[in-house]
């Protein structure tokens, strides 16, 4: 296997297994059983902290926000408050998991293309530090509830700039064809803003933007601030618009195979410092605060997922299918958008490599694979599957399809487990359900 792989503070133990966080995977099966997410408590500090040295080693007022999509509960949003980041969120289920863990209200920015009139009223009852507007729809209700209330609110405008990032169609959200923002190239941006600045009770503090999730260069970024700044010069001169923060999103790719080539956080960092100085001074703009979103890049390879081994099926010169006890009820990437991960025989991790195994979900759909052409140790029913850098997007979008709970996420860290959301039993899935007769 690429040892690249072990990241933070995986490692193999004297006992041949895959140890996190200084706890062996098969003593966490034992306890816990499978499937089970695990999340590599010291990864997610180094890499918060990190995001957060690189702009004050460079003396750059910033936000570093966390994008709770990736992977939101209660635990998770303690754990980055206490941090001292701020929080993402896109959903009134999001905001009120950050309301229940007492989240700082001001470091709260509130995303989302449809947000609904009780969402909205919930934020503004929380007093969270910021919106950011999607679209005219939500800038029009903003300001009716703002002028009810009296209330002040600061916003920043979503703008699609038209920057496409390489990476997967569904995973692309900077292009002018997207659901999120006002486009800039169509001259929405230009309007919104005209309208924000108008408002009585909006603060227009600056404008976002995200162009896509996994990417592995800066040049998108970079691109994506000439045009906002650029604009933004324009609009300063048009409208007496100060931009005071500009928000380019996330998308900070992470390795989940050997071809994966991320970058490393600085040098994300310090090339859009870069590019936000050189435009700022080219346009003759005062430097605006720069924020950011990561939320895979920070939680995405502290995750693990582990899972028993069950049946094969063997197809003579054609493949080897080895099955286990999840799969796209835990993580749907694979079957949504064929996104690729791989694995280790967590109870055995040096033993020889001798198979080539597809690794097929338990769920009645022919789509369920998680993994395509694993080499392996030949494997049985004893074995332990650990699948790496499953910490975004795989408990966030989990499912109940077919009826299977949800799995249980633990955090480790320095030797300690702690069960940061329990194992879905199947009278939780009836919880809800009312019975007809």
């Amino acid at each position: 296997m690429d040892k690249r792989l072990l990241t933070g503070t995986m490692k193999i133990n004297k006992a041949n297994h895959l140890e996190i966080g200084g706890i062996d995977t098969v003593s966490l099966v034992e306890k816990y059983g499978t499937p089970l997410y695990v999340y590599d408590v010291s990864q997610i500090k180094y890499k918060v902290r990190t995001f957060k040295k690189t702009f004050q080693d460079r003396n750059i007022a910033a936000q570093v926000a966390y994008a709770s999509k990736a992977f939101s509960c209660l635990a998770i949003y303690q754990l980055m408050a206490k941090e001292e980041l701020s929080l993402d969120v896109v959903s009134g289920g999001e905001l009120y998991t950050a309301i229940q863990a007492n989240y700082p209200s001001k470091k709260i920015h509130f995303h989302g293309n449809n947000k609904s009139d009780s969402e909205i009223i919930a934020a503004l009852d929380y007093d969270i530090g910021c919106f950011v507007v999607d679209n005219f729809h939500e800038l029009k209700k903003l300001n009716e509830y703002t002028i009810q209330r009296k209330q002040k609110v600061s916003i920043l405008l979503r703008v699609t700039p038209g920057v496409e990032a390489h990476t997967h169609d569904y995973i692309t959200t900077g292009q002018t064809d997207s659901k999120f923002g006002f486009d800039l190239n169509n001259g929405q941006a230009q309007q919104a803003l005209q309208s924000a600045l108008e408002m009585p009770y909006i603060d227009t503090m600056g404008l976002h933007c995200h162009i896509g999730s996994q990417i592995f260069e800066t040049d998108g970024f970079r691109l994506a601030v000439d045009k906002l700044l650029t604009e933004s010069k324009k609009w300063q001169e048009l409208f007496g618009f100060h931009l005071r923060v500009l928000n380019v999103g996330g998308g900070f790719g992470i390795r989940y195979t050997a071809e994966d080539e991320p970058l490393p956080i600085e040098d994300y960092v310090n090339n859009l410092i870069d590019e936000v100085q050189i435009v700022s001074a080219n346009v003759q703009l005062p430097m605006p605060e720069i924020w950011i979103e990561p939320g895979r890049s920070l939680v995405g390879d502290a995750g693990i997922t582990l899972y028993q081994v069950g049946s094969q099926k063997v197809i003579p010169d054609v493949r080897n299918y080895l099955a286990i006890d999840g799969g796209m009820t835990d993580n749907i990437r694979p079957a949504l958008y064929d996104a690729k991960y791989t694995g280790v025989l967590a109870n055995r991790m040096e033993d020889k490599i001798e198979e080539t195994y597809s690794i097929a979900g338990k769920c009645c759909e022919s789509g369920d694979m998680l993994i395509w052409d694993l080499p392996l140790p030949k494997a049985d029913d004893k074995d332990i599957l650990a699948v790496f850098s499953t910490g975004a997007y795989g408990y966030a979008m989990a499912s109940n399809y077919n009826r299977i709970p949800r799995p249980p996420v633990v955090f480790v860290e320095n030797g300690q487990a702690f069960l940061a959301i329990k194992r879905e039993s199947y009278a939780d899935l009836m919880r809800l359900e009312c019975s007809l007769y």
